[in-house]
C-alpha cells in the first residue's frame, strides 16, 4: 500500500514524463495549446493528469484524434523505462490494452 506522499512522487513523475513527451513531440507553444484544451475542456490540469488519466486519454485523442495513438505509445514507453523493464513485461502479460488502463497499472504496482 503506498503512503499519500509515494503517490504524490508517483503522480509527479508521470506528469513529468507526459510534459517531456508532449514538449518533444510538439514543442512549447503547441503544448501549451494542449494543455490549455485539457483544462477548459475535460477540467484536467498540467499537474493533475496522473489523477484523472482517463480524461487526460480522452482529451487528447479527442484533440490529436489518431495523432494520439503515437503519442500515448511515445510516453508508455518512457513510462516504461522509468519504472524498468520488468514493469513492461508485467503490463504485457496483464493484457491491459488502452493507454489509461497500463498508466494507472504501472502507477499501484510502483
Amino acid at each position: 500500500m503506498q503512503t499519500i506522499t509515494q503517490q504524490k512522487r508517483e503522480d509527479q513523475k508521470i506528469s513529468k514524463i507526459v510534459d517531456r513527451v508532449l514538449t518533444q513531440v510538439f514543442g512549447e507553444e503547441a503544448t501549451h495549446l494542449i494543455y490549455r484544451y485539457l483544462e477548459s475542456n475535460y477540467a484536467v490540469k498540467r499537474n493533475e493528469i496522473a489523477d484523472k488519466i482517463d480524461l487526460f486519454a480522452k482529451g487528447l485523442e479527442d484533440f490529436l484524434r489518431t495523432g494520439a495513438y503515437v503519442v500515448e505509445r511515445k510516453i508508455l514507453d518512457d513510462i516504461y523505462s522509468s519504472y524498468g523493464l520488468l514493469r513492461r513485461l508485467e503490463i504485457e502479460r496483464a493484457k491491459e490494452n488502452d493507454f489509461a488502463s497500463q498508466v494507472k497499472l504501472l502507477m499501484r504496482k510502483a
